[in-house]
């Protein structure tokens, strides 16, 4: 891996704000779109570029070989589910709080890694900043105004999407040593078939009428902030390397707030200011002593 140029970090303010504005849009969409559609769409979306790449790459997509099982089981807890679940607690709290908990997923993954693998365990300054991190999450929890009787239910989904995030990490660990864009394109493709039914049998898509700013916030979900993001991230991977593409936790909330604010007109108090700075310490200090996670 080379050294990070002025491209490498363009590309990596890129791919934040793509990730960031993605929770914004996610609000527009769910205007329309119910939960389950809006995770379909967005996932057929994102798997053109993919199915591309591989076709291009002449990538053998191993989707339904003898490990079927293991990309069907990535695919559902991965993508579908986590999908899912964000949609429905974004749909009721602000879009910047939906970036600031998905940014705790490094820490929450850091507990699982911690209890179902030999070699990612917690050492002290490492569970200090997960302590740290999750501090910051409970301080929002005491903002009435951001979080409240209403909606306190969905920021919890939206806490277990991330959570789903990270098990399914875990669980890609078992394809290591597949290529990555067979294992995204194949585990895109099942969460496509895990969705599809659903949404047919309990969302009626044809009965809706979705506005045009909602499809096109899906449009933009699907082909940039899924497929376009994924192929910025799979680059940046590539050439500099894990530890560089993971600096992007720190910058997706902070556009997040941006977005919110300005594009949404949400409220930002100074309790959400203080946990943003709270929760970003925390992943600062995990990743600092995270030595298990390499170049």
């Amino acid at each position: 891996m080379r050294e990070a140029n002025k491209f490498d970090f363009t590309l990596l303010i890129i791919l934040a704000i793509i990730w960031g504005s993605s929770f914004f849009n996610i609000k527009i969409a769910t205007y329309s779109y119910e939960p389950i559609t809006l995770a379909l769409v967005r996932v057929i979306f994102a798997s053109i570029p993919l199915l591309i790449l591989c076709k291009l790459k002449k990538i053998k997509i191993e989707a339904f070989n003898k490990n079927w099982l293991w990309y069907a089981l990535i695919g559902l807890i991965n993508i579908a589910i986590p999908f899912v679940l964000i949609a429905i607690g974004t749909s009721k709290i602000n879009s910047y709080l939906a970036a600031i908990l998905m940014s705790t997923t490094p820490l929450s993954g850091s507990i699982l890694a911690h209890i179902f693998t030999n070699d990612e365990k917690l050492s002290f300054l490492k569970s200090l900043g997960v302590l740290i991190g999750f501090s910051g999450i409970v301080l929002l929890f005491f903002d009435k105004v951001i979080i409240n009787d209403d909606n306190f239910l969905y920021a919890l989904i939206t806490i277990l999407g991330s959570t789903f995030y990270c098990i399914g990490g875990l669980l890609t660990l078992k394809l290591r040593n597949k290529k990555n864009e067979n294992v995204t394109t194949s585990t895109t493709l099942w969460s496509v078939i895990f969705l599809l039914p659903f949404s047919l049998i309990l969302e009626t898509p044809w009965n809706s009428s979705p506005s045009l700013s909602s499809t096109l916030s899906l449009l933009y979900l699907g082909v940039i902030a899924t497929g376009l993001a994924w192929l910025i991230r799979f680059r940046i991977l590539t050439v500099n390397g894990l530890v560089f593409q993971t600096q992007v936790a720190y910058l997706i909330p902070i556009f997040g707030i941006i977005f919110g604010y300005f594009l949404m007109d949400e409220i930002i108090t100074w309790r959400v200011l203080a946990s943003l700075v709270i929760i970003l310490t925390g992943i600062f200090i995990f990743k600092k002593n995270n030595k298990g996670v390499g170049n």
